[in-house]
């Protein structure tokens, strides 16, 4: 699902803040979740030190693998065209290994933005970034990235010009969403190495520019 939202249409002045879920439904999902774990691994299903792994594994991705899609698309026309055209291919081909169903790279440009969420769950692309932050899976950030994306962008201090299109991207369990984010005006005199640490999680994910 994609939408606009009109910079005038504002719905009301009092919000929800960008929350994660309340503690009561967390530490009852973590119980769940330990007992689950304890059960598997007393019956011999499953063992501590592969919980443990799977665990690293599941964090290990970070934002240096986003870094470092971005700045090859920056500096490689011909690469930023295949990522554009199908992300999952373009990023598996620098080495990246996508767990996803699918990955749809947005491009920022100087007339449109675009922001992600998922309004059902928390779709995020794990595999690339590593878990997403509380906020991103709270449903305050959930239901307002679609209902007052500029409000909400205004929070993490990305005001857009009135005439900017904005886009929200609606990702599901079939294809996640990343953002390419504008390069720098200084781009020919910057190393990859410099160009990486301009992309953060945020620019990747839309709330900031």
């Amino acid at each position: 699902m994609q939408s606009e939202e009109n910079s005038h249409n504002h719905i009301h002045d009092d919000h929800e803040a960008l929350i994660v879920e309340d503690d009561a439904g967390n530490l009852e999902g973590q119980i769940i979740i330990d007992a689950l774990q304890s059960v598997l691994i007393a019956r011999g299903l499953l063992t501590a030190p592969e919980v443990a792994k799977a665990i690293e594994k599941l964090e290990s991705p970070g934002i240096h693998q986003g870094a470092g899609i971005v700045a090859r698309a920056w500096t490689d026309a011909e690469y930023k065209d295949r990522l554009l055209e199908n992300g999952k291919q373009a990023i598996g081909d620098i080495g990246i290994a996508v767990g996803e169903a699918q990955i749809i790279v947005v491009e920022n440009t100087p007339q449109t933005h675009n922001l992600i969420t998922c309004t059902l769950c928390s779709c995020y692309p794990r595999s690339i970034l590593g878990q997403p932050p509380s906020w991103y899976i709270s449903k305050a950030y959930r239901a307002r990235a679609v209902r007052e994306p500029r409000r909400v962008l205004a929070e993490f201090g990305t005001v857009l010009p009135d005439d900017m299109e904005l886009v929200v991207h609606d990702s599901n369990a079939d294809m996640r969403y990343l953002v390419l984010p504008e390069p720098p005006a200084n781009l020919a005199d910057l190393a990859t190495s410099e160009l990486e640490a301009l992309v953060t999680r945020d620019r990747l994910i839309g709330v900031t520019r």
